[in-house]
C-alpha cells in the first residue's frame, strides 16, 4: 500500500481537493466574521471553491499519500465530484432560502464546505483513523446545519437529536475500530485485509469489531434498524438542509461501507454480506410501510430515503465490480432526484408559510403546473417507473443481486421489489393530491433558483438520464474496480 517513500509535494498534490476546501472554508469564515453580511460574491466564492475542488479531483494525480492513510483513486474521484457538485447546489439553494426569510448567515456556506471536506476525506480513507476523522468533520458540520435556525424549536430539536444519536454511532464506530486494531495491530485497510485473510484465533474478535463498525456506519447512512433519527431530523431541519442531507452525505456513507468492506474485509465477504442483506431488507420494509402513515412530505421522504438506502446496500452486498458499480449508479441517480424534489418543495409557499404536507399540495397543477410536473417526475422516479432515472437505478441494483450467484441475495432482490410496490402507494397519493384534489389557496411566487434546480433535475430524470447513462455506467465501473486494491 504505497511502501515507496513519497515527498511532501507528492502527498500535497494528491490531497489538493481537500486543501482547496480547507483554505476556502478558512478564508470565507474570516471574511464572514469581519463583513457580517452575506452577498452574492460570498455565495459565488463558496460555489467556485467546491467546483474547483471537484476539478482538482478529476485532473489531479492518483496514488497513495501519507503512508497509506489517504487514497486518491478512481472511486474517490467519482465520489468527490458528485459530493462537491451536490454541495455547490446546496449552497445556492440554502442561501436563497435563508435570504427569503431574512435569516441569511455566512456560516451556512462555510458549514456546507466543511461537511464536503469531511465527506471527501472519508471517500479517500485508507485507514480507520482517517475514516473516523472524515466522519466526524462531516458530522459536526451537519449537526449545526440541522439546528441552523436557532429561533425555530423544531430546528433546534432536530440538531439536538442528530447530535445525541450521532455521538452514539461514533461511539460504536470507535469501539469497533479499537477491536479491529487490537486483533490486527494496524488501522490500515491493507494490513487488516491480510489479517482477516489469515483468520486464526483472532477471527472471531475481528468479526465482532466489524459488526460494531457496520452498526456505526449504518447510523450514518440511516439504514434500519439504526434509522430512528432520520424522520425527526428531516422534519425539523430547514428544507434546503434536508435536501443536502438526503444527497451528498448518503453517497459518502455508502462509500464508507464500500471502503471498509471492500478494502479491509474482502476475505470476510460471506459474513458481512449476511448482515448487509438483513439491514437492506429491514430498511426497504421500514421505509415502505412506515411511509404509508406519513402526511408530512419531509418525514415521508425520510422514510423514502431509508428504503432507498436498502436498495443501495443490496448493491454493496452483491460485492465485486458489478455490485459496487450498481451502488454508485444508484446513489448518483438518487442524489439528482432527491435534490430536485427538495428544491421544488422549498420553492413552494402559501401566504408566506412553507407547504410541507400532502394536503398542502392539493390542486398544485392548476396553480404551478411546472413544479407539479417536476414533483410528479420525482415521485414516479422514486417509485421506479420506467423510463425515469429511479427505474434505471433499481435495475442496476437488482441485476447485480440476481447475477451474484448467491441465493440469499437473489431472494432479497425479489423481496425488495415487493417493498418497492408497497411504497408506490404514498408516491401515488402525492401525485393524486397535486392533480385531482381541489386547491387549498393561492401559492406564492416560487424562488427562481429553487425552481431552476427542480426543473433541471426533473429533465435529467427523463429524458437526459438515457444519455447520461452512456458515460455514467463506465465511470462507475472504473470507480468500482478501484475497491479492494488499497
Amino acid at each position: 500500500m504505497g511502501e515507496e517513500p513519497m515527498t511532501f509535494s507528492a502527498n500535497f498534490s494528491l490531497v489538493l481537493p481537500e486543501v482547496v476546501l480547507a483554505i476556502a472554508a478558512l478564508v470565507l469564515l474570516v471574511a464572514g466574521a469581519f463583513r457580517g453580511k452575506v452577498g452574492a460574491i460570498f455565495t459565488l466564492a463558496a460555489v467556485a471553491s467546491l467546483i474547483a475542488a471537484a476539478a482538482t479531483a478529476v485532473l489531479g494525480p492518483k496514488g497513495v499519500a501519507f503512508g497509506g492513510v489517504y487514497v486518491a483513486d478512481a472511486a474517490a474521484t467519482y465520489a468527490k465530484v458528485a459530493i462537491y457538485l451536490s454541495s455547490a447546489v446546496a449552497v445556492v439553494l440554502g442561501d436563497r432560502w435563508l435570504a427569503q426569510r431574512g435569516d441569511q448567515k455566512f456560516e451556512y456556506a462555510v458549514l456546507v464546505i466543511l461537511a464536503a471536506l469531511g465527506m471527501g476525506v472519508t471517500a479517500s480513507a485508507g485507514d480507520l483513523i482517517s475514516l473516523y476523522i472524515g466522519v466526524e468533520l462531516q458530522s459536526l458540520a451537519l449537526y449545526v446545519l440541522a439546528a441552523m435556525r436557532r429561533d425555530d424549536a423544531k430546528s433546534s430539536e432536530a440538531g439536538l437529536k442528530y447530535f445525541v444519536l450521532g455521538a452514539l454511532s461514533s461511539g460504536l464506530l470507535l469501539y469497533g475500530s479499537s477491536l479491529i486494531y487490537g486483533f490486527t495491530g494496524s488501522t490500515h485497510f491493507s494490513q487488516i485485509a491480510l489479517a482477516a485473510a489469515h483468520g486464526g484465533s483472532h477471527g472471531v474478535g475481528l468479526l465482532f469489531g466489524l459488526v460494531f463498525v457496520i452498526c456505526g456506519l449504518a447510523f450514518k447512512v440511516s439504514a434500519a434498524p439504526f434509522h430512528m433519527w432520520t424522520p425527526d431530523v428531516y422534519e425539523g431541519a430547514p428544507t434546503p438542509v434536508v435536501g443536502f442531507f438526503s444527497a451528498a452525505p448518503k453517497l459518502a456513507a455508502m462509500m464508507m461501507f464500500a471502503r471498509v468492506l471492500g478494502d479491509a474485509f474482502p476475505a470476510s465477504e460471506e459474513q458481512w454480506r449476511q448482515i448487509l442483506v438483513i439491514a437492506a431488507l429491514l430498511s426497504v420494509f421500514v421505509g415502505a410501510f412506515a411511509g404509508l402513515a406519513q402526511s408530512n412530505l419531509k418525514r415521508l421522504w425520510a422514510y423514502s430515503s431509508i428504503a432507498n438506502v436498502g436498495y443501495a446496500l443490496l448493491g454493496v452486498a452483491a460485492g465485486g465490480e458489478v455490485g459496487l458499480q450498481s451502488m454508485l449508479i444508484f446513489m448518483t441517480l438518487y442524489m439528482v432526484d432527491v435534490t430536485g424534489f427538495f428544491a421544488c418543495l422549498q420553492a413552494l409557499n402559501r401566504d408566506g408559510k412553507p407547504m410541507e404536507t400532502i394536503q398542502d399540495m392539493a390542486g398544485l397543477v392548476k396553480q404551478r403546473p411546472g413544479i407539479a410536473l417536476a414533483m410528479t417526475a420525482f415521485s414516479l422516479s422514486a417509485l421506479g417507473l420506467p423510463p425515469f432515472s429511479g427505474f434505471w437505478a433499481k435495475y442496476f441494483v437488482f441485476k447485480a443481486a440476481m447475477g451474484s450467484g448467491d441465493v440469499m441475495l437473489q431472494w432479497a432482490a425479489v423481496i425488495g421489489l415487493v417493498g418497492s410496490v408497497v411504497a408506490a402507494f404514498y408516491y401515488l397519493r402525492l401525485i393524486k393530491a397535486m392533480w385531482f384534489d381541489d386547491a387549498a389557496g393561492a401559492v406564492d411566487a416560487p424562488s427562481p433558483s429553487a425552481r431552476a434546480v427542480g426543473f433541471a433535475a426533473a429533465i435529467f430524470s427523463f429524458p437526459i438520464v438515457l444519455v447520461a447513462l452512456v458515460w455514467l455506467e463506465p465511470a462507475a465501473k472504473a470507480a468500482a474496480a478501484a475497491f479492494g486494491h488499497a
